[in-house]
Formats: structure tokens, C-alpha cells, sequence
């Protein structure tokens, strides 16, 4: 169980309302949502339209950083004090 070292710091009431939606959301989600950027990205790639590629390409990096976010959230709840 997660300790909230200084409570003083509390998420505010959206942070709260958000991670409590996201939180529903499975982490395989992001997971396929990362990997669905890199196959798009290499067929728009082959395709021809390469800054297209780059751009859609970059989208994987935040999908696996959302999918980290989401688990700690799940795992430790938001301020540390109460599980999701």
C-alpha cells in the first residue's frame, strides 16, 4: 500500500476525475495502441508520404508512457492515499 509522504500535496479535483476514468481503461490498450502507431507508420513509410510516417511514427512513445501512467495509477492510487 502507498504511502503519501507530504499531504499537503493532493491532486486537484479533474487529475482526480480523470485518472478515475482512465484507471477503467485496460493497460493492453496502450500496449496495442503503441504498436498499432509503429505498423501504420512503416506502412505510410513504404506507402511514400514520409513526414506523415515520421509524425504518426512518434505517436507510439506517448502511448507507452499513458500505459505507464495508467498502471502506477492503478497500482498505487492517485495522491498514494487510496487505491483505484
Amino acid at each position: 500500500m502507498a504511502t503519501n509522504y507530504n499531504p499537503e500535496h493532493k491532486e486537484g479535483k479533474v487529475a482526480s476525475a480523470i485518472e478515475e476514468q482512465t484507471a477503467k481503461i485496460p493497460s493492453d490498450v496502450f500496449l496495442w495502441a503503441a504498436l498499432g502507431s509503429m505498423a501504420v507508420s512503416l506502412t505510410l513509410h513504404l506507402a511514400g508520404p514520409k513526414k506523415l510516417s515520421l509524425f504518426v511514427g512518434q505517436w507510439a512513445a506517448p502511448f507507452l508512457l499513458l500505459g505507464l501512467y495508467n498502471k502506477i495509477v492503478k497500482l498505487e492510487g492517485h495522491d498514494g492515499t487510496n487505491p483505484a
